[in-house]
């Protein structure tokens, strides 16, 4: 059996956002007890991460870091048609992940105790993104 659903994110500029909640809402909905969650974001300057869930400063290094590796306005850059930040989101997005499987066991995402998904908005302006669910079990 397979369940797919599409999730509207709105982001609020750069930075993440936790889906937990509306992921193990679509793995419910779903029925599946047993199987794998498939979660996709449908961007190219967004990405999705599993991440630690309980001090948001992980989340805050995080970001420090990808300011470091891939700074806005980077002069190799040629693609920035809407803007500085433009091929430094495609970098991040490109260096994080687009989707990420998850376990589903008892009808639940099967994650670690401190682990979160989050949608990671690379843009420095809010967004809507759109996150594919699909479990299948």
């Amino acid at each position: 059996m397979t369940y797919q659903e599409s999730l509207d994110i709105s982001t609020h500029g750069r930075g993440t956002v936790n889906i937990s909640r509306q992921v193990a809402d679509a793995i419910t909905r779903s029925g599946i007890q047993t199987g794998i969650c498939h979660v996709f974001v449908q961007h190219t300057s967004a990405s999705l991460i599993l991440c630690e869930n309980a001090d948001p400063q992980v989340r805050a290094d995080l970001e420090r870091f990808m300011v470091e590796i891939v700074p806005d306005g980077y002069h190799l850059f040629r693609h920035t048609a809407e803007g500085p930040d433009d091929m430094p989101a495609h970098v991040r997005s490109i260096l994080t992940n687009m989707d990420l499987t998850i376990p589903v066991s008892h009808g639940r995402p099967a994650l670690g105790i401190w682990q979160g998904i989050y949608l990671y908005e690379h843009r420095t302006h809010a967004h809507r993104r759109t996150v594919t669910v699909t479990v299948t079990g």
